[in-house]
């Protein structure tokens, strides 16, 4: 066989059968459709060089999504439809994420002669390891790693009822669902666009969102081991609201930093302090199991995105407990910004927009 490695970014969930095809080239809509906002770019050019042309943030109404899906297709579609008018986008292929929460990840090592049928042998090991019957979900997969007889591949599975939440809301917008990709894969994307990587370069890449948290640990450039955390930023907002009588807007503002006001910042402060703690901490405990999984090397560091990224005294509490260094990743290193932008307001939108900058690396037809 030779080998095969991994080129070019991952394959999206698309099933094993008739997957979505597109054009490769053009303009293309990123949608992270997520708990709190759905974040969306319109890229044009190549996915190895895009060209970011717009940039929008709106919030999704509370409860629209919840365990990970869809429960108000209308109000998210709805999101969608005003962020695309309001930001007069042109493209109409989407390219989206379902959360890893809702997906089954798996890396399996196959024999396989010349004559076999790798499909067929892929749908016999997915019905070993997912609780489902396989006429409910979709399946994808890549080939990591390919030499003489034995292959390295990864699965990924999502019950069909939650993938169609996700592309029925962009349908009805007026788009057309092209890829589906999972938000620990398009952070991979994001971070090997943006970062030189050695291939003994171990990192972790953490997306710190408003009720779950994503861990990514990379190798080389490509995920070694993926998993989350059920928890956020969101934690820390409902306090707020709960414990200073904060709207939820105030809240979120306390939450990026601004200053409210009213005597009561001191107690804002605390309450903000006290959860990025918890935060820390839960992050720490999930990432120190994953990475003692996935590597025996040390990590070299940290990269957190994410709305929750900008939470006072959050990265320099995870600096402290990982013992390693933490920054903030910047999405845009390696992007083109188109020139009709408002480069600071994209700047101080760029840790929740790093999920939808992996997935503007996507093109239909990706190995």
């Amino acid at each position: 066989m030779g080998t095969r490695q991994k080129s070019g970014p991952r394959g999206g969930l698309t099933g094993l059968v008739g997957r979505l095809t597109g054009s490769r080239s053009g303009s293309f809509v990123a949608l992270d459709i997520g708990s709190s906002a759905v974040k969306l770019l319109e890229v044009r050019g190549a996915g190895s060089g895009p060209e970011i042309v717009r940039a929008g943030i709106a919030p999704v109404p509370e409860g629209a999504l919840q365990n990970n899906t869809v429960q108000d297709v209308v109000a998210v579609s709805d999101v969608i439809r005003r962020l695309v008018e309001g930001l007069g986008v042109h493209a109409r292929q989407a390219i989206t994420a379902v959360p890893g929460p809702a997906v089954i990840i798996k890396k399996a090592r196959l024999t396989v002669q010349p004559e076999d049928d790798l499909e067929a042998l892929l749908m016999i090991e997915a019905a070993n390891f997912i609780p489902e019957n396989l006429d409910n979900v979709s399946l994808d997969y890549q080939v990591l790693r390919a030499e003489d007889t034995e292959v390295e591949v990864l699965l990924v599975a999502v019950r069909k009822d939650i993938l169609s939440g996700y592309t029925m809301a962009i349908t009805d917008a007026g788009l057309e669902p092209t890829i589906v990709d999972v938000d620990y894969f398009a952070l991979e994307n994001m971070y090997e666009l943006n970062y030189e990587a050695s291939p003994d370069d171990v990192v972790g890449l953490i997306n710190v969102g408003a009720r779950y948290s994503s861990i990514n640990i990379v190798k080389g450039g490509t995920s070694s081991t993926t998993g989350d955390v059920q928890a956020g930023g969101g934690e820390i907002t409902d306090a707020l609201v709960k414990g200073v009588g904060l709207s939820y807007d105030d809240a979120e503002r306390a939450l990026a930093g601004e200053e409210i006001g009213g005597g009561r910042d001191e107690k804002i402060r605390q309450i903000v302090d006290d959860g990025a703690a918890d935060l820390a901490d839960a992050i720490n405990q999930s990432l120190r199991f994953l990475w003692r999984t996935a590597s025996d090397e040390p990590l070299r560091a940290i990269y957190v995105t994410g709305g929750g990224a900008r939470i006072p005294s959050l990265v320099e509490k995870l600096a402290a407990k990982l013992e390693v260094p933490v920054e903030i990743a910047n999405p845009f290193n390696h992007v083109q910004l188109g020139r009709n932008l408002d480069v600071a307001a994209l700047e101080a939108m760029a840790p929740s927009l790093a999920v939808a900058v992996g997935l503007g690396t996507r093109r239909p037809g990706d190995a």
